[in-house]
């Protein structure tokens, strides 16, 4: 039976005690009902919840309108879209500010994980402090538990880390304990310090979860494996590698952790799927590629904590909507889609790829099936109401008048302007645009630009919903992109190339075809030893993992945040000229410096951010 995380009312009352970054006046406003104290960690009951609420939480980090902005915008492969380029207004700017690179401590979207990492981490504290004495757990259930909290630790320190830079570890009662009293102190300095013990601290909470889950996850859920923490131990290494926080046998780790994955697909029942496309498919959410997923469970807002389904709010899933151009556009006065179908998705446009990402980094549409397995191109002729109502006969009526009828081609976006051009020749009817005609920021004349649809979501109550979809973190696919650029930094390229040959292969299937078409296909898109560098593995992590939750950090990480997005995407205005590197890093958030029981509170806001002090 599928399990659902939710957080129960008990650590919704707790976990507010918790954040150190509320003011004082917030926190006097609370008025709990009933008292609970840490004895209730103690229980089996206590201790499951606490679990179930750390799994929730990462509700928060992966999804949610704001933090898709973090995660995505700003970047070579993608950029803010129509509406936040025409509504400066709420989220819009937010998006805006995210994608050009002029962010201030002010932005929303910043606050997104902040806010809602260090009551998680907190609670994964209290966990691993006080399940040992729970009593009633058998000795398996209680490394599962201690495994569950220590991993999901290390992935809240891991997106504080590659956002904001060193994270504090002590949030008032000392480095990885809990809090329980309100603490209005900032344990962040100093930052080069605290960045070793950052990453230290998510290796040993990762190798520790990596010997104390269960080996293999169950088949309808995404509860935490060894695999997934060996692949986050992986990432985690190579990660330092190019910190300041560097250690000897970084890469060397990552690879170990890597392989251990890779060479025993069996022990921990994982593999590749044989058609890329099908890793996204809707109902195939919970296949042997995906490692681990941020659960949500489809037309269950309740559980899924959905106040409001239809809104853009803190923790609904909009990776199925961000992306969606607006289909709905009418030309001549008519419009070929009837409101918003549920398998288009509600049409956002929050978020835009790049016309690198679809034209360079794809270029070739061919042989590679990841770009039709990324990217919706063709729409059809539908409608939002059901057959037999006035309003659905009334847009059949409105069709056939302009010579179509309900599953006809209302828009398509060839793969090249040639193909555009000879069917725009042949005068049809329905909409044709090619790359020329994408939107783009600098090119506003339609609202139309391939779609991305890894995260679609069919199956939502109404047509402006949220995604009720598991979302996925850790793909084995990537385990092998680990691997390789662990191989090439230590100068083996020969192997690099073999590990990325194998997901090469894999892009070259395609459902009909027979072996040697797909040998054949395999042959054009290969790649040798000499074609392996940190630029290539940086296109290949695009063309596998586009839209992912990977792109800025992937970047500004490795120090390839300015030179690629100069490149590759015109709106990034706010780098142009910028010489101290402070868009690596995001700015602390105004409210968390606000909160700071400390005269020079500005000391503790990122390199070259303004801060606005009390």
């Amino acid at each position: 039976m599928r399990t659902i995380y939710k957080i129960p009312a008990v650590w919704i009352v707790a976990v507010v005690f918790f954040l150190f970054s509320q003011s004082c006046e917030e926190y006097l406003e609370e008025s709990p009902r009933t008292v609970f104290t840490t004895a209730y960690f103690e229980t089996p009951q206590g201790i499951q919840d606490a679990v179930n609420a750390a799994y929730a939480y990462q509700r928060y980090i992966y999804a949610p309108n704001g933090a898709l902005a973090l995660f995505h915008e700003g970047t070579d492969e993608w950029t803010f879209g129509e509406q936040p380029y025409n509504n400066s207004s709420g989220d819009n700017l937010q998006h805006k500010e995210c994608g050009s690179y002029t962010l201030t401590s002010g932005n929303g979207a910043i606050s997104q994980i902040w806010n809602n990492s260090y009551p998680a981490i907190n609670l994964c504290n209290g966990i691993i402090e006080l399940a040992p004495n729970a009593s009633g757990l058998t000795e398996q259930q209680l490394n599962t538990i201690l495994g569950e909290a220590h991993f999901l630790r290390a992935l809240f320190y891991f997106n504080l880390v590659t956002q904001y830079g060193a994270a504090p570890l002590d949030l008032g009662s000392g480095d990885l304990r809990l809090n329980t009293t309100p603490f209005f102190g900032f344990n962040r300095l100093p930052t080069d310090e605290l960045l070793v013990k950052n990453y230290q601290a998510m290796i040993d909470d990762l190798t520790f979860a990596g010997e104390h889950l269960p080996t293999m996850k169950e088949p309808d859920n995404y509860k935490l494996t060894q695999a997934a923490a060996l692949h986050m131990l992986a990432k985690v290494y190579i990660f330092r590698h190019y910190t300041l926080a560097a250690q000897a046998g970084d890469v060397d780790s990552a690879y170990v952790a890597a392989m251990q994955l890779i060479n025993n697909l069996g022990t921990y029942g994982v593999e590749l799927l044989q058609n890329f496309a099908d890793v996204f498919k809707q109902g195939n959410d919970y296949n042997t590629e995906i490692l681990y997923a941020v659960e949500r469970i489809s037309g269950n807002n309740v559980n899924n904590m959905y106040l409001d389904p239809t809104g853009i709010g803190g923790y609904e899933c909009q990776a199925n909507n961000n992306f969606t151009p607006n289909y709905q556009q009418a030309i001549g006065g008519l419009s070929l889609i009837d409101g918003r179908p549920l398998p288009y998705q509600r049409p956002l446009r929050k978020i835009a790829p790049t016309k690198w990402l679809t034209m360079t980094c794809f270029a070739d549409k061919v042989n590679d099936s990841r770009y039709h397995g990324t990217f919706r191109t063709l729409y059809r002729t539908a409608s939002v109401n059901e057959p037999g109502t006035q309003a659905y006969d009334d847009f059949v009526i409105l069709l056939q008048e302009n010579g179509f009828e309900i599953g006809d081609t209302a828009w398509y976006m060839p793969d090249t302007q040639e193909e555009a051009d000879a069917i725009n020749a042949l005068n049809v009817r329905y909409r044709v645009l090619g790359p020329d005609d994408w939107y783009t920021n600098q090119n506003r004349d339609f609202m139309m630009h391939p779609a991305l649809i890894k995260f679609i979501d069919s199956l939502r109550v109404t047509f402006n919903d949220a995604s009720g979809r598991p979302y996925p973190v850790c793909r084995l696919a990537e385990t092998y992109l680990l691997a390789a650029e662990a191989a090439m930094i230590l100068g083996r390229n020969a192997e690099a190339a073999d590990l990325i040959n194998v997901l090469k292969r894999r892009a070259a299937y395609k459902p009909g075809l027979n072996q040697a078409a797909v040998d054949a296909r395999y042959a054009n898109i290969a790649v040798t030893e000499a074609d392996i560098n940190l630029d290539f593995i940086l296109d290949e992590r695009s063309r596998e993992m586009a839209g992912e939750w990977v792109r800025w950090s992937d970047l500004a990480v490795r120090g390839k945040l300015y030179e690629r997005a100069l490149a590759h995407n015109p709106d990034v205005t706010g780098l142009i000229g910028e010489s101290t590197g402070k868009y690596n890093l995001r700015p602390i958030p105004q409210a968390q410096i606000d909160a700071i029981n400390d005269p020079e509170r500005e000391k503790f806001q990122n390199p070259g951010y303004s801060t606005v002090t009390k």
